[in-house]
């Protein structure tokens, strides 16, 4: 059981980083702190509408799995305590 849970809180580490990572590389879509740094600027700078919806679709994928080693976590915890 200890493997277990270190291996899934090392994978928690990781997932925690790559989600905040995936989602500050989004696009801003105005009236929030992305317009208070120079953000609705570069708007209408053109990203690609395929590779947003691609990073939306990595970004939930990685928080369902992120979601879902924490309720394990919280599963393996329960079990042994």
């Amino acid at each position: 059981m200890d493997a277990l849970r270190i291996t899934l809180q090392v994978l928690l580490v990781l997932t925690s980083f790559l989600v905040i990572a995936l989602v500050l590389l989004h696009k801003g879509k105005g009236g929030g702190l992305s317009d208070m740094f120079g953000g609705g600027i570069s708007s209408g700078a053109g990203s690609s509408g395929v590779a947003e919806r691609n990073l939306n679709r990595i970004t939930i994928g990685l928080a369902l799995f992120w979601a879902t080693i924490i309720v394990l976590l919280g599963l393996i915890q329960r079990v042994s305590a």
